[in-house]
């Protein structure tokens, strides 16, 4: 019986379902965890500092750790890569609930970190199974499974840490639990033993795989692209709960419903209207659509004066949603399909390594802030940030796909004569 569950055609659906438990898990926590900070700190500022070292420390070990685990899954397999995953991520849940001392919650998140890498296998995965006309539109369902799960986690975790802050932890650590079981009996493998290739360490690095990622043909620029609308969303994330509680005065509840606004347009866009965006706009114009908006979107997060705006601005970046699966599908078109593991984790150490720069920049800007009254528009400094570095990843979109049409043209031209 297991075997047949093992040998069955690997299909969207068994990785939807897989990314929908993760992102639920992980969903859970965010609103609380700033909290769980919190209790251990002594001041507004020091919460700030104190957070922005707890997520450095889960950046950077999943930064050192994504590209050796892309390669592995190149090697033998997406799944028991994700099955390793889920193990990790339930340790760190059920650890960070435990603990009892800042240090040991660093710990706790580092260990989580380095054995988490489900995001760039599950992208791996899809790219396995999709021809690449499909796959701006397969990752946009991805992503869409990634937002109801913002959906429901967040407001979970909101609804759950307003009774216990550890309680959301419990919670999702049960829920990894469950999808290490899922792994384990019903996903099936993406990658036939045909396409797997040798593990080499010297490619197993994160200096080496980003190399390679920008070496990759048609990517260029992009690579700059996902980097700086990388390091803009990590700092959003790092910044949002903290931001709203000391602006707003927002608890776990209104931070867990906000969020899962996020994840409900989230939803609608890529897992309804994408498919018909990419109808009328091609991935390139649709990214470049994207950067804009969400320029304009941090922006208005950072001048926002009452809580309700945050939320209207959410609604109106659909746009902003599109970014990350119309950038991803053109870099995944770009590698081959046997370095698809090795891509996709050159990608996720890009976005880790954004992950270990957010707090060192986020959290010191909110944290020279804090001090401002409720309302103040100068709260909103980070978000300014991230909105510049929104406006450089629309430079370098723009400059790469000038230069891809010129390229196209002179080899026509070639052709022709």
């Amino acid at each position: 019986m297991r075997e047949t569950l093992r040998s069955r055609q690997a299909a969207m659906p068994f990785i939807m379902l897989t990314v929908l438990i993760d992102m639920v898990a992980i969903g859970l926590i965010i609103p609380v965890l700033p909290a769980l900070v919190g209790s251990f700190s002594t001041s507004p500022a020091d919460q700030a500092y104190w957070y922005g070292i707890v997520s450095f420390a889960f950046g950077m070990s999943n930064f050192l750790a994504s590209p050796v685990l892309g390669g592995l899954s190149d090697h033998f397999g997406r799944r028991p890569v994700l099955l390793l995953g889920f193990f990790g991520l339930g340790l760190s849940f059920f650890g960070t609930a435990f603990a009892s001392a800042l240090w040991v919650l660093i710990a706790v998140r580092v260990v989580g970190g380095a054995m988490q890498a489900n995001a760039a296998i599950a992208n791996a995965y899809v790219a396995d199974i999709t021809p690449p006309p499909q796959l701006a539109k397969r990752f946009g369902l991805l992503g869409a499974m990634m937002g109801l799960g913002f959906i429901v986690g967040p407001v979970m975790g909101g609804l759950l840490g307003a009774v216990n802050l550890q309680l959301p932890f419990f919670v999702a650590g049960i829920l990894t639990l469950v999808n290490l079981l899922y792994g384990y009996f019903v996903l099936p493998e993406s990658l036939p033993a045909a396409r797997r290739k040798p593990f080499d360490w010297r490619l197993a690095n994160p200096v080496a795989s980003l190399r390679a990622l920008s070496q990759l043909k048609g990517v260029g620029p992009l690579v700059g692209v996902v980097a700086f609308s990388g390091l803009a969303q990590f700092v959003l994330y790092t910044s949002w709960v903290l931001y709203t509680t000391f602006k707003f005065g927002w608890g776990p509840l209104e931070n867990g419903g906000s969020l899962a606004v996020v994840g409900l347009v989230s939803v609608a866009v890529q897992g309804f209207l994408l498919g018909h965006l990419l109808k009328r706009f091609a991935p390139q114009r649709l990214a470049i659509l994207g950067l804009i908006s969400s320029a304009l979107a941090y922006a208005l997060w950072g001048a926002a004066t009452e809580g309700w705006m945050m939320i209207a601005v959410i609604v109106v970046n659909i746009f902003g949603v599109t970014v990350t699966a119309s950038v991803q599908s053109l870099i995944s078109s770009a590698a081959d399909a046997r370095s698809q593991g090795q891509t996709m984790g050159a990608v996720s150490a890009l976005n880790s390594f954004m992950a270990v720069l957010a707090p060192m920049l986020g959290a010191p800007l909110l944290a020279m802030v804090s001090h401002l009254p409720r309302g103040d528009w100068r709260m909103g400094a980070p978000f300014y940030f991230c909105s510049m570095l929104q406006v450089a990843s629309l430079c370098l979109a723009i400059l790469h796909f000038r230069r891809h049409r010129s390229r196209l043209r002179a080899g026509q031209d070639a052709a022709a004569h």
